[in-house]
């Protein structure tokens, strides 16, 4: 009797934590959700008030029509959804020939790879951007995906994934016959459906999310992506809270569609979404 009262006090107990730490997370959102729905005059009032009191969808259209939204969305698709394309082709050939090609320095070229996630992204940046002031990329859609395509993450869950798959099922495929292109195209790759999946979410998500090193390599406003066209909000003598609270929701909106339509793939694969990008 005593283990039923404790086992129920336990999980009483951690219910209760897990919808304290889960407020503490909605909150700023609620917030920030709720402050783009008050009018100019009620963002400051004292003392401050969560509910608006003369709610408006008028900021949204304000801020459709201050900023160019299609021309930011679309340059940052076209960086998301090309990375994306090209960092899963990359990984999965990468991981397939450091999980089933047996040579010695293929293992000490993964370690390598590895290491380079103990690296800070900043640490990184000044060489990356070197090469790409050299090859002419600089201020470039281009300059933004190339760096962005190899990712350690990408490589090391297309490696463990393939590590699972018996070798007796590639042997017979050679002994039927098929290349080694063959193998990978039509066995490998509709066998890491799950990886893939998991992989173009999460990079989708990165290249979305993306602020810093756009923010480095862009200089013109017609490549801007939606995370630079915020922060050009801001200026150095005036700031227009209602233009950047509404702007900052309708750049979610992409990332809550994304969310919702993929949540289940989302929500199986959450133990890998601290890994860097």
């Amino acid at each position: 009797m005593n283990s039923k009262l404790t086992d129920r006090f336990s999980t009483t107990m951690l219910t209760i934590a897990l919808f304290v730490i889960a407020l503490v997370y909605l909150f700023p959102i609620v917030w920030l959700l709720l402050s783009s729905l008050k009018p100019g005059n009620e963002l400051f009032t004292y003392p401050l008030n969560i509910l608006p009191n003369n709610p408006t969808l008028g900021n949204f259209e304000y801020a459709w029509a201050a900023m160019d939204f299609m021309k930011y969305f679309l340059n940052t698709l076209i960086v998301a959804v090309l990375t994306t394309v090209l960092t899963v082709i990359a990984s999965a050939s990468c991981g397939y020939a450091l999980a089933k090609y047996r040579y010695k320095w293929l293992f000490v070229f993964f370690i390598c790879m590895l290491a380079t996630t103990m690296l800070p992204t900043e640490v990184i940046m000044n060489p990356t951007f070197s090469v790409i002031l050299n090859l002419g990329l600089y201020d470039s859609l281009a300059g933004l995906i190339i760096p962005s395509i190899n990712t350690a993450t990408g490589v090391f869950m297309f490696r463990q994934y393939f590590m699972t798959v018996p070798d007796d099922l590639i042997e017979s495929a050679r002994i039927d016959g098929a290349s080694e292109g063959k193998i990978f195209l039509q066995l490998m790759l509709p066998i890491a459906k799950p990886i893939i999946i998991t992989l173009a979410i999460f990079s989708f998500q990165w290249r979305w999310n993306d602020y810093i090193w756009p923010l480095i390599v862009l200089n013109d406003p017609e490549k801007y992506t939606v995370q630079i066209a915020l922060r050009s909000l801001v200026g150095a003598d005036n700031i227009d809270w209602v233009l950047i609270l509404s702007s900052s929701i309708i750049t979610l909106v992409p990332m809550i569609i994304l969310f919702i339509v993929f949540q289940r793939y989302i929500m199986d694969t959450s133990a890998t979404s601290g890994l860097k990008g």
